[in-house]
């Protein structure tokens, strides 16, 4: 990968690699926004500051290493600054390439900071189309319940706070988009039922138990001259020992007295184990020529198959459906949220990504980015939204950070500085 000067000197590690800005134009978007939504601005302030949270997120996977922002597209002197000063080695790097590196580091970070501003607005506006309401009140005991879970004082939580950039307002807020979202994802079944889980488990019957097992001895030589030779041996008391070692020319069995132990149906040679499978056990067998010569065998144990009853398995076949039918709930919230807002979310080019309207995929030479932007975009607000929304106040910042909550606020709740607060369009 080119241009990673900047990222190696971070120590980071970026799952979206640099593409090309392409994309929707500034059509609608004002001076000082990066985006607007059903009318609605999100600003470059709010932009801005998401990125710094980001960027400290990533420098943070490699403590000690300084924060660079690169928030000034498109050409990135402030970004050219920040590197010479904090990473002296890069000091002489020419300038186009610095340039470069700060354009890969901005649209990894840029990409997935835009998702959460756009998509943090399209589940408000949908709960709001829809009649779903979080109060205030609902919002204060989940931040407080999360609190709890992980800080024992009030130092350690603005320590937090102070560790990633973010302000109390910020978690709040990340909070409340939380608690939207889980609304949303109840207007969808999670509901498992005694019919669902009896029909799993006749539809998946070998996941729940251990097939029939066989151990067995085994000779196995080139010609039916050379089995039949063996055989007799075998009758007349020489041991398998011996004659494993004597004709055999399995190189696993052979000096292992042609020993096969916890053998299951199909494991070995079709013509081995179609015998083995029908054989009575302590009786020899053979010559039963296979694919590679011709067997002599005994089997020696049957261990009968086992299978877990539909008791013993509901409360895994439970949770297996559950979280199918959760994916499937955040599949659907995400496509009426964007079925709902992309045609009324226009972008700034620089700052384009999958959630904006007229967005083109880049060039097939950057296709494996885009496709990991894509994959993050929708994503990245739900994981932001979905799972870390409480555990965005009680401190991952590592999943998240990047995706935090910044955007458009529900009618009536404090939003964070430049964003919209009415679903308008």
């Amino acid at each position: 990968m080119k241009n990673k000067r900047i990222i190696l000197a971070l120590g980071a590690f970026f799952v979206l690699i640099a593409l090309a800005i392409s994309g929707c134009g500034s059509s609608g978007v004002p001076d000082g926004a990066v985006a607007t939504v059903a009318g609605n601005t999100i600003s470059k302030q709010a932009f801005n500051h998401w990125m710094f949270v980001a960027a400290k997120e990533q420098a943070s996977q490699s403590p000690g290493q300084p924060v660079i922002v690169p928030n000034d597209p498109p050409k990135f002197d402030k970004c050219l600054t920040n590197v010479r000063a904090e990473i002296p080695a890069l000091k002489k790097t020419a300038d186009k390439q610095l340039r470069a590196d700060c354009k890969q580091l901005f649209t990894s970070l840029s990409s997935q900071v835009m998702d959460f501003l756009v998509k943090a607005y399209w589940y408000q506006a949908d709960a709001h189309t829809m009649g779903i309401k979080v109060t205030d009140a609902q919002v204060q005991t989940a931040l407080a319940a999360a609190k709890k879970g992980q800080f024992s004082t009030a130092t350690q939580f603005n320590s937090f706070l102070s560790s990633t950039g973010q302000t109390l307002q910020d978690v709040t807020y990340r909070v409340r988009v939380q608690q939207i979202y889980t609304k949303l994802l109840a207007k969808h079944p999670t509901t498992v039922t005694p019919a669902q889980i009896s029909a799993f488990y006749q539809s998946h019957l070998s996941q729940f138990g251990t097939p029939e097992l066989r151990n067995m001895k085994i000779v196995l030589t080139k010609t039916q001259a050379q089995a039949v030779k063996a055989q007799k041996a075998l009758k007349s008391g020489t041991s398998w020992a011996k004659v494993a070692k004597q004709y055999s020319i399995d190189p696993t069995t052979k000096n292992k007295g042609g020993v096969l132990m916890n053998v299951s149906k199909g494991q070995q040679d079709a013509a081995l184990s179609a015998a083995a499978f029908s054989a009575a056990p302590n009786k020899l067998l053979g010559p039963v020529k296979g694919q590679f010569g011709y067997y002599l065998l005994e089997v020696t144990k049957v261990i009968p198959a086992k299978t877990r009853t539909l008791a013993q398995s509901t409360t895994l076949i439970r949770q297996q459906i559950t979280s199918q039918m959760q994916t499937a709930a955040q599949t659907a919230v995400n496509a009426q949220a964007k079925k709902a807002w992309l045609a009324k979310t226009q972008c700034n080019s620089l700052y384009a990504m999958a959630d904006c309207k007229g967005y083109k995929a880049p060039p097939a030479s950057a296709g494996g980015a885009a496709g990991a932007a894509g994959a993050a975009g929708s994503a990245g607000a739900a994981g932001a939204a979905g799972s870390a929304g409480a555990a965005g106040a009680a401190g991952a910042a590592g999943s998240a950070g990047a995706a935090g909550a910044a955007g458009s606020a529900a009618p009536g709740a404090a939003a964070p500085a430049g964003t919209g607060t009415t679903p308008a369009g």
